[in-house]
């Protein structure tokens, strides 16, 4: 990059082969890289969204119609829809549904404040505007919110994040599943869902799919000769291996004849012998074991009676400690009754070709499993994709206590709110208001695009109906204006929250960048186009993949 000096000469301020973007042509490109990703998503939403196929450089296929997902399996590169994606990963972490929904809100401000400033707005005042709409949207949510948090809401709220998704058939019964789990892993009102385990196999069909009060281990015993089922097991957690140590530093044992061989090969028994009767005193008859477990270690264990099993990860290690009640020991040594977790069975069982063991029937576990069944491997996986979705909703509605009601009917009263809103802010930020209150139109909208129906003439009913009550949105199977409360279309006030705080954040943030500066870092000449957003797409879309 050069600049002429004063005589006329050329000055460097920026290495060569540097690419920059002033004023509108930063902002334009910007824009028109969020309004691509959005339109990229917005087919996906609803209960009548469709899927994306992404298949990646090895060939893998993934189907799915989850925001997060398909935003994380695209290479995206342009550096704007970056950081949408990160709005919807940010959703995704939060709360675990609403990713589509925050990343077409943030395209659709975007999309607005292009035309704003088509009319000389400042960026700064379209970016204060959205600000002060973005305070004022979450009062109205609020407002709107109710209080409820018991069985059958949450059974709604589950439902409604599974609508749409693989598990449309079976979610009732997922759906309590689900809520089962949430509420056994809840401690003084908070749930970390990472004490929920998902374990998946293919082969069955998803009303195969079942709550175990413990937790699933992917393995099997490390000996043919150990029980294949322990009813009322004492399990031992421990985390070092059942072998002989080697020293820590280089050691050389000399042995000169032998006798002495022999001598130190006992020795070596012994010691191992040792450490099972260890296990074996404190009356454990289960051992799981984080690392190895010595071959003879696993022949003494199986002519004790105990079933073990070696190389466990560390978080199914927590799992089973909260799951049993069991403490993880480091040494051996240190090994007593009261460190042993109980469980009412452990059993290894013969799951779609492999063996896994169950360890069932704890008392009031805080970890549990979710087995999901299906009759394929990417049928499966979208099941997964659909009950993480749903416990983090369920999760997010136990903790907060509050819901909102779903098929646009939340973004119609926001945007109504809204409204009134700006009429009574004098100033160009006026303008920002309004054209914050009809991008959150853009969800009830696509929900009727994707559903066939007439968007204009759903929005128009909408706006109708919400001259009577808060609570209408679409019923896209019906195609009608319905009260979403008593259809059951109800979703987590976070959700909503996260969503439209984090898609204004994201466009604020787009919008006061007026100047992007691109350097290759290799030394190798940018594409001009490319940059651009000419390249690679037509109607001069900015590449993403």
């Amino acid at each position: 990059m050069a600049q002429l000096g004063g005589q006329g000469q050329q000055v460097l301020i920026l290495p060569e082969g540097t690419n920059r973007f002033l004023g509108r042509d930063a902002q334009r490109m910007n824009i028109l890289a969020g309004k691509v990703l959005a339109e990229t998503v917005r087919t996906t939403l609803g209960p009548k969204g469709m899927d994306k196929m992404l298949v990646d450089g090895l060939g893998d296929i993934v189907v799915t119609n989850d925001g997060a997902t398909i935003l994380k399996e695209m290479d995206i590169e342009h550096p704007a829809a970056k950081m949408l994606v990160e709005v919807a990963k940010t959703q995704e972490d939060e709360v675990g549904d609403g990713t589509t929904t925050a990343v077409i809100i943030a395209g659709e401000l975007l999309k607005k404040a292009e035309n704003l400033l088509d009319q000389d707005i400042h960026p700064t005042i379209v970016a204060m505007g959205y600000r002060q709409a973005a305070e004022k949207a979450q009062e109205i949510l609020n407002s709107i919110a109710i209080d409820s948090d018991d069985k059958e809401t949450l059974q709604k709220v589950a439902m409604t994040a599974m609508t749409g998704k693989g598990t449309e058939k079976a979610r009732e019964p997922l759906a309590e599943l689900v809520v089962a789990s949430v509420k056994q892993v809840e401690e003084d009102g908070e749930i970390d869902t990472d004490h929920i385990k998902i374990e998946k196999k293919d082969g069955a069909t998803i009303d195969d799919s079942q709550l175990v009060n413990g937790v699933i281990i992917d393995k099997e015993p490390v000996h043919p000769g150990m029980p294949k089922k322990i009813e009322n097991a004492k399990i031992a957690l421990l985390n070092s291996a059942i072998e002989v140590k080697e020293t820590e530093v280089d050691a050389e044992i000399r042995i000169t004849d032998p006798a002495q061989m022999q001598a130190f090969i006992e020795q070596e028994e012994q010691m191992i012998r040792d450490m099972v009767d260890k296990i074996s005193d404190v009356g454990a008859n289960v051992l799981f074991c984080q690392k190895g477990i010595d071959d003879l270690a696993q022949h003494y264990l199986a002519k004790a009676g105990i079933m073990a099993v070696r190389r466990i990860k560390k978080s199914d290690m927590e799992k089973l400690a909260r799951a049993t009640d069991a403490t993880v020991v480091t040494n051996i040594e240190d090994l007593t009754a009261d460190d042993l977790g109980l469980a009412g069975s452990v059993a290894g069982k013969r799951i779609s070709g492999e063996e896994m063991i169950f360890v069932e029937e704890c008392k009031d576990p805080k970890s549990v499993t979710l087995l999901i069944r299906g009759s394929t491997e990417h049928v499966v996986d979208e099941i997964q994709r659909a009950m993480e979705d749903a416990i983090g909703v369920v999760a997010a509605t136990v903790e907060d206590g509050r819901v909102v009601a779903g098929g646009g009917a939340a973004e119609i009263s926001i945007a109504k709110g809204l409204k009134d809103y700006a009429d009574s802010i004098s100033g160009r930020e006026q303008l920002a208001v309004s054209a914050f209150a009809e991008a959150l139109e853009v969800v009830p909208k696509t929900l009727a695009e994707n559903a066939g129906l007439d968007s204009i003439d759903a929005l128009v009913d909408l706006r109708a109906a919400h001259e009577k009550s808060a609570y209408m949105g679409l019923d896209v199977f019906k195609g009608e204006v319905t009260d979403m409360y008593k259809a059951g279309v109800i979703e987590p006030h976070r959700v909503k929250k996260q969503a439209i705080q984090s898609a204004a954040e994201a466009a604020e943030m787009i919008l006061r960048i007026d100047d992007v500066i691109a350097s290759t870092g290799s030394g190798k000449e940018p594409d001009m186009d490319e940059m651009a957003g000419m390249g690679g797409m037509p109607g001069g879309m900015p590449p993403m993949m």
